[in-house]
């Protein structure tokens, strides 16, 4: 495979996760220099099949928007072959990235005090649905579970429908990038003690932390957040207005956006309206106002009118969907979205100027390197 000087040239990662969170966090030590092994059973990964679409080698484009960057093995883990592999792996490894049920690496040799004692300098990143003890510890954990369980689907959605998941899987992927800050966190410190330690992340921290401002407003008031669409709970107007050709999202954040609004609007008037001076004014007067400002947000076209408020620094913009987003100037400017041969993928959203991350080699089939791990391991 094709080396890196990005930033994290020189560690050597073992990969033995799947589905999203793992993967992700990997891709991302990866895409700055890491040589991530990722280490599949025999039966692969199951992203591999979730599609359609497939590429053209068959591969889903679930898995393949996780994978790149990483060489790939195949071992069985509950085989002791496999097991006797995986130590060796680790014996030159600086990482080691999980998400296996509470008790499996366990059972396979490879439990915390042995990986510790062992292995003294590995950092040993494990992700879990909800921990591995505690009243719910060793439950199996998804993405969508734990939005219903930590309360996000409760707050997401219109107020007059039923509670809605997040479109994407954005426990999973953030829970992915909160493992990757972890990794450094711990590889940081390490510099300083020679020793590695646990990085215990749990989907459910993730959702309970995603849960501001909703928990902060919880946790002063002990009154439960009501759903509110697209709506912002505690400013207005931030919602989604209809304009003449589609969709367009407001997000007006203070009262002199809302003076720059209301005159782009040719309401100047409505600035100095009782009802709507201040900000805790137009969310006490929502449904008002908002009446009000979809009403003269219907007479205009949207990217005209975006483009005039966001010269006066009203925050807006129409609401596009993933096609328009992938293609848009200022993402294709931020090389957001990159190509190499067949590979299509989304760019690196972490830019350092020094050691850039890249995206060297797209995901490999099941097991392609296998051949060539081992011959290093065995030094021929």
């Amino acid at each position: 495979m094709p080396t890196s000087d990005g930033a994290l040239a020189g560690i050597r990662v073992v990969d033995l996760s799947r589905v999203l969170a793992g993967p992700l966090c990997t891709q991302m030590l990866a895409d700055h220099g890491a040589e991530v092994i990722k280490v599949e059973p025999p039966a692969g990964d199951e992203t591999r099949g979730w599609g359609p679409p497939f590429l053209g080698d068959g591969t889903s484009a679930y898995f393949n928007g996780l994978n790149r960057n990483k060489r790939n093995i195949v071992l069985d883990l509950a085989a002791p072959e496999g097991q006797a592999t995986l130590g060796r792996l680790l014996e030159d490894a600086d990482v080691l990235v999980e998400n296996f049920k509470a008790g499996t690496l366990a059972k396979w040799g490879f439990d915390d005090d042995h990986l510790r004692r062992v292995y003294p300098r590995l950092v040993h990143s494990r992700i879990t649905g909800f921990g591995v003890d505690g009243p719910r510890g060793s439950a199996p954990g998804y993405d969508a579970i734990l939005q219903a369980y930590a309360g996000l689907m409760s707050i997401n959605g219109d107020s007059d429908g039923p509670a809605l998941r997040v479109g994407v899987p954005i426990v999973d992927m953030v829970t992915g990038m909160l493992s990757f800050s972890g990794i450094m966190l711990a590889l940081h410190e390490r510099h300083r003690s020679g020793h590695g330690q646990l990085v215990d992340n749990t989907l459910l921290d993730t959702a309970v932390t995603l849960l501001h401002p909703h928990s902060a407003t919880w946790l002063a008031s002990g009154q439960v957040p009501e759903r509110t669409g697209s709506a912002h709970p505690t400013i207005a107007p931030y919602d989604t207005f209809a304009t003449r050709d589609g969709p367009l999202f407001l997000g007006v954040g203070n009262d002199r956006q809302f003076r720059d609004l209301v005159d782009v609007l040719g309401k100047p008037e409505l600035a100095d309206d009782p009802r709507f001076v201040t900000n805790p004014d137009r969310v006490i007067n929502r449904a008002e106002l908002s009446a009000i400002v979809g009403a003269l947000l219907a007479e205009h076209e949207r990217e005209a009118l975006g483009a005039r408020l966001l010269e006066r620094g009203v925050p807006s913009s129409p609401v596009h969907d993933v096609g328009e987003t992938l293609t848009d100037p200022q993402v294709l400017h931020r090389d957001m979205v990159v190509s190499d041969g067949d590979y299509r993928g989304i760019g690196i959203p972490i830019k350092l100027t020094r050691t850039p991350g890249s995206v060297r080699t797209p995901p490999r089939q099941r097991g392609a390197d296998t051949a060539d791990v081992l011959r290093e391991l065995d030094g021929s």
